[in-house]
C-alpha cells in the first residue's frame, strides 16, 4: 500500500511540474502570451531617409519649405497635387515625368535633376515618401 501511495504521489508531482500551470512558451522557452502582437508596417517606411536626403544631399530644402512657397512649391502643395493626380514624385525626380505642380518653375528645377537622376531608385522613393508623409 505504501508503494502505491508513493507512486501516486510521484505521479502527481510529475504531472504538476510537467504541466507548469498551463504556462505557454515560445520556441525559445520564453513565456508567451495569448495576446497577438501586430507590428504594422509604417505607412512611409523610407520617410526618415527621405528627410535626410531632402535636407542634405538632395538640397531640396533650399527651394522647398513645408507650408510656404519659396522658390519652388511647398511640400504640402506638392504632396496634395501628387496625391490628387495619383502621380509619382520619384518618377518626376528621375526625369521621366512632366511637372504637374508648378510648371513655371520647371527650368529652375532642371538644375537639380543632375542630383536626383544620380540617386538610386530607393533614394528617390525615400524622397517621395517623405514629401507625402509631410504633406498631410
Amino acid at each position: 500500500m505504501k508503494t502505491i501511495l508513493k507512486s501516486l504521489a510521484l505521479l502527481t508531482v510529475i504531472a504538476l511540474v510537467s504541466c507548469g500551470g498551463n504556462k505557454k512558451e515560445d520556441k525559445f522557452g520564453n513565456p508567451a502570451s495569448d495576446e497577438k502582437t501586430t507590428t504594422e508596417a509604417p505607412a512611409f517606411p523610407l520617410a526618415e531617409k527621405g528627410a535626410e536626403l531632402f535636407a542634405g544631399k538632395g538640397t531640396c530644402a533650399t527651394c522647398h519649405k513645408p507650408d510656404v512657397k519659396l522658390v519652388g512649391p511647398s511640400i504640402q502643395d506638392i504632396a496634395k497635387i501628387y496625391k490628387e493626380k495619383n502621380a509619382s514624385i520619384a518618377t518626376f525626380l528621375k526625369g521621366d515625368e512632366q511637372p504637374i505642380v508648378d510648371p513655371t518653375q520647371f527650368e529652375v528645377m532642371k538644375a537639380n535633376f543632375a542630383i536626383t537622376k544620380a540617386m538610386t531608385d530607393e533614394e528617390r522613393q525615400s524622397l517621395e515618401e517623405y514629401i507625402l508623409s509631410e504633406g498631410k
